[in-house]
């Protein structure tokens, strides 16, 4: 087994191991509010210990790097960012649509370079595993299976979802954005997730989905799984994806993103 098959079992036993932990929590939970309408529950955090774990009983010098406050740098070749529950508020909410969220990229001298994406739908026994092999095929399943993105390339057929960051004005550009579009797709939708609508994206569920305001760990299982499936990583404006950012748009092949950046930009 490679160190990347290898890494990509621990990723997918340690998001299973939180999401167990995460339906173990429904329905006692305790809620704190980090700042408006920012969640975050100890169910949260104990996920989080449980992929902690996962991951250093396998990787013990692999840097960490997680939502819950996890910033533990070893000096590893690699570097994992977690997010142990995306889509808190629909948890919170018992809306069955949150997930577990673990990227690895592999650190160099030149950077990093997306390796692994796990992502685990706990309440649909859904995981998304993807690979992408510095010199070899990528990978990209749901629950063992292939997995491609759509072949949709024509905008006004296409299933889009959104992110609008929290207390936008009426007048915000992510408003105007999600508005303009609503009559040039065959439909737009906010899910709260962007782990999940990544997922979604790159099983073909969804033909694309764009943010401008997601965190590190929102998008570095996601982008695996999009680029390993077949899709394309880019900004809204058409410039390169990077994880670090927070301006992100997937789509399920590059002419789809091209006349979403089209779109975009008359909003």
């Amino acid at each position: 087994m490679t160190d990347l098959a290898r890494i990509a079992r621990t990723a997918a036993v340690a998001a299973h191991a939180a999401g167990e932990v995460l339906q173990g929590y429904r329905g006692r939970f305790e809620v704190e509010e980090k700042g408006p309408q920012d969640l975050v529950t100890d169910a949260d955090h104990a996920a989080q210990d449980a992929v902690v774990k996962a991951i250093t009983d396998a990787f013990p010098d692999h840097d960490l790097y997680g939502e819950e406050g996890l910033r533990e740098e070893r000096g590893g070749e690699y570097r994992w960012t977690i997010d142990p529950l995306d889509g808190t508020g629909n948890y919170v909410h018992g809306f069955p649509f949150y997930a577990v969220s673990i990227g690895v990229e592999r650190l160099s001298d030149a950077g990093a370079a997306p390796a692994v994406g796990a992502i685990y739908d706990p309440s649909r026994e859904e995981m998304f595993l993807a690979l992408l092999p510095p010199d070899g095929e990528a990978e990209a399943t749901v629950n063992g299976r292939p997995m491609r993105t759509s072949p949709c390339t024509d905008l006004p057929r296409a299933f889009l979802m959104s992110s609008i960051p929290r207390n936008s004005p009426a007048n915000a550009p992510e408003v105007r954005r999600f508005t303009h579009m609503l009559n040039r797709c065959e439909t737009v939708q906010r899910s709260g997730s962007a782990a999940l609508n990544l997922a979604y994206v790159a099983c073909g569920r969804v033909d694309g989905y764009w943010s401008t305001s997601l965190k590190p760990w929102d998008q570095a299982a996601g982008a695996v799984l999009v680029e390993a499936a077949g899709g394309t990583m880019r900004t809204i404006d058409g410039g390169p994806f990077r994880i670090a950012d927070p301006d992100m748009l997937a789509c399920s092949n590059a002419a789809l993103a091209e006349a979403t950046v089209a779109e975009l930009a008359r909003a």
